[in-house]
């Protein structure tokens, strides 16, 4: 593979002359313009490098009635912008020296201003509301996948590829291999990776890479996603961030660490404070606890997300917070200073990042606007607590399904506000969609139980 260094996390400004020396230097033949849809799936238009100056100019145009959650066939004409700073070699991609490379881009209006649906722009746009009030957000998530084998055919099993347990090693963490070439394959694109590991279920993995700005990481989120699928397919393997593909083992959750920073400090931190956590911390602690039910169907946005979500597999469901328990929804980690962060533990790796970023960016500013208090943290195991007990503490629960979830969507101006109209409506007409195909559908469960007895 080509041993390509550039790192993206630190904002190195290219110009285009960097680009075609680039371009030269490493015999990319292709470029591929990468954005996602409402649904967070990362699609891209191939383009020969000849052109990059047509790329670069922003002349490339693509038919947003074909994507989900886009335009309509009437307005459907719309321009790729790419983020020149997001120029990468795709290292999987190497065929007999020759590369391709990609750039990731924001999609805009035929007219010249971003489109109200690009994921990645409505992200950039309620990072501008934060800094009009001084902050900006870090942001580390922990995104957790499985592999799995593939038949002789070919097509994806869900027989695990071993049976190794939480921080295991070989010979029965036969997933060792996989690992250490996904952490390389980063490495080259530039990714800091501080740790990986096998997680708790069968077949269950990790690889956690350091914390930026939320847009960086919304990018280094889909491109992290490719990358491990990609490496895993090398290996003849299958590799999914579907929440809960197994019944009766954990499934994959993507734990995001949260920091508001202002004045290039962590504004998070007060080392006089209780807890040493600042007031704007607290509230912002007040503002997801208050609104993460109407957020949920953005950070768990699939029907089998819930599945995930149920006592007793290590998934947080109760809205309480806490500085060390894990049973918790909001968990403080113990490092502060610059370390201070919050960790939201609901999220999964189904989610789309630059959504689900804007969402949790969103509930934190409304709690430090409007002063959101949060209750008492919570250290005993919530998971312990009966149902009266957990009544008599105020301690609510997530929403219990997608519809559910919904609902509470529906109703809530901050989601409205993370998302903006286009992508409110759009992303609740999907997920209506979804539900109704889900309920309506006679499952396998279904027959095994009813078809004999009835």
């Amino acid at each position: 593979m080509t041993d390509f260094k550039h790192n993206p996390l630190n904002k190195k400004n290219y110009t285009r002359a960097d680009i075609k020396s680039l371009i030269e230097e490493h015999n990319i033949k292709f470029i591929k313009l990468q954005f996602v849809d409402i649904n967070g799936q990362v699609k891209n238009m191939t383009i020969p490098s000849a052109h990059i100056d047509k790329v670069l100019d922003n002349e490339i145009m693509l038919d947003g009635s074909s994507i989900k959650g886009f335009r309509s066939i009437e307005t459907s004409d719309m321009y790729f912008y790419p983020d020149i700073n997001t120029f990468q070699i795709l290292p999987w991609r190497e065929r007999d020296g020759v590369n391709s490379a990609r750039l990731i881009c924001d999609i805009y209006n035929s007219d010249g201003t971003p489109f109200e649906g690009c994921p990645r722009c409505n992200l950039k746009r309620v990072m501008k509301e934060a800094e009009k009030m001084g902050f900006s957000m870090n942001m580390g998530p922990e995104a957790e996948f499985f592999l799995f084998a593939k038949d002789k055919d070919g097509k994806v099993t869900t027989t695990t590829q071993d049976r190794a347990g939480y921080y295991d090693v070989g010979p029965e963490d036969l997933g060792e291999d996989v690992r250490s070439d996904i952490v390389l394959t980063l490495q080259k694109m530039g990714f800091d990776i501080e740790a990986s590991h096998h997680e708790v279920a069968d077949g269950q993995h990790e690889v956690d890479f350091k914390y930026a700005d939320l847009l960086t990481t919304a990018d280094n989120v889909a491109t992290f996603k490719i990358a491990v699928k990609a490496i895993a397919s090398h290996h003849n393997l299958h590799a999914t961030f579907m929440p809960k593909p197994i019944f009766g083992i954990n499934g994959s959750g993507m734990h995001c660490n949260v920091s508001l920073f202002k004045d290039g400090k962590n504004a998070f931190y007060d080392e006089n404070a209780e807890y040493q956590l600042s007031d704007v911390a607290k509230y912002s602690i007040g503002g997801m606890l208050k609104h993460v039910k109407s957020i949920t169907a953005i950070l768990n946005p699939t029907v089998n997300s819930f599945k995930r979500l149920v006592p007793g597999y290590e998934a947080p469901v109760y809205l309480a917070w806490s500085l060390a328990n894990r049973s918790a929804l909001l968990r403080v980690p113990a490092k502060r200073g610059n370390a201070t962060r919050v960790e939201l533990r609901s999220p999964d790796p189904a989610c789309n990042p630059y959504l689900a970023f804007a969402a949790i960016l969103e509930a934190c500013l409304d709690g430090v606007r409007n002063k959101i208090d949060p209750p008492a943290p919570v250290e005993s195991n919530i998971y312990k607590l009966t149902t009266k007990e957990r009544k008599k503490q105020r301690i609510e629960s997530l929403p219990g399904d997608l519809s559910d979830a919904l609902d509470c969507f529906d109703k809530s101006l901050v989601a409205r506000a993370a998302l903006g109209d286009h992508i409110f409506n759009e992303f609740m007409s999907a997920k209506k969609k979804e539900w109704d195909s889900f309920r309506t559908y006679v499952s396998q469960w279904e027959i095994d139980r009813y078809l004999e007895r009835y």
